[in-house]
């Protein structure tokens, strides 16, 4: 896959994650791809500094990998007695107390949150395996680009765990109840084509279009104004935990402050 962040100094390149900024679009590469971009504590921590050292300026965020699969998920090595270096291991971690516990996976978990930010737009460009963290990843952004070789799996079930990176949500909200459970617990590969039939991806695309696809998207996106798509992303966000009448006075406010923005009568 032919690179989004050529030519341009990173804002940040630490642990298998680098951050570069053209202007209104921020590109966030995982750059590990002779593990096939295994995720590691370290990464996610990576992942959530990319996110707070993001420019006022920047109204996409485009998520890609180098290398052949996007990513495999977490790196086993975290399972075993030694973990990483500097690391406890997750055996380590499952011995301490729960508020210890609870608070690590919540830490872990701020690198799949930052994506669905309403002031951003963020686009994940998909290829090859994108397995267990690698999948949820992919569902923390708000649009999904993905190439016809893409390989989807939650394979979480399959080692007695669950999916604990905010990936669940998302998954119900797009397939609905049925699949999602489907997909979690037979742990079974989803295909570009079933991706897009059911709604995983906006769009599947040859690989080596994967790129140009999401230049296009972005830059569609970028043609709306920044003000109105801030709002209707929040709209759309909370339609799904509002009744029907409080979706319509939540329109109502939002329409309001945008006539009076485009009068001149905004704060």
């Amino acid at each position: 896959m032919a690179s989004l962040d050529n030519d341009l100094d990173p804002v940040l390149d630490k642990d298998g994650v680098r951050l570069t900024v053209d202007d209104a679009i921020a590109t966030v590469t995982l750059t590990n791809p002779a593990k096939r971009n295994a995720q590691s504590p370290a990464l996610w921590r990576a992942l959530t500094e990319a996110g707070r050292s993001l420019p006022g300026t920047v109204r996409v965020v485009v998520l890609r990998a180098e290398g052949q699969s996007f990513s495999a998920g977490l790196d086993r090595q975290a399972f075993t007695p030694e973990g990483f270096d500097g690391e406890p291991s997750f055996i380590d971690l499952a011995r301490g107390a729960d508020a210890e516990l609870d608070a690590t996976i919540a830490e872990y978990q701020e690198a799949f949150t930052w994506w669905r930010r309403s002031d951003v737009v963020s686009i994940a460009a998909v290829q090859g395996h994108a397995i267990g963290a690698g999948f949820q990843l992919a569902l923390a952004c708000d649009l999904r680009v993905v190439a016809d070789d893409v390989q989807f799996a939650m394979r979480e079930t399959s080692l007695g765990l669950v999916p604990d990176l905010t990936g669940t949500h998302p998954l119900v909200s797009l397939v609905g109840y049925a699949r999602a459970l489907e997909i979690c617990a037979t742990g079974r590969f989803v295909s570009a084509e079933e991706a897009e039939r059911t709604g995983l991806a906006n769009l599947a695309v040859p690989a080596d279009q994967l790129d140009g696809a999401v230049r296009d998207l972005a830059g569609a996106v970028l043609a709306a104004p920044r003000d109105a798509l801030i709002e209707t992303k929040a709209l759309l966000r909370g339609a799904q935990e509002r009744t029907y009448e409080e979706q319509r006075v939540a329109e109502r406010a939002a329409q309001a402050r945008r006539l009076r923005d485009l009068a001149g009568l905004g704060e």
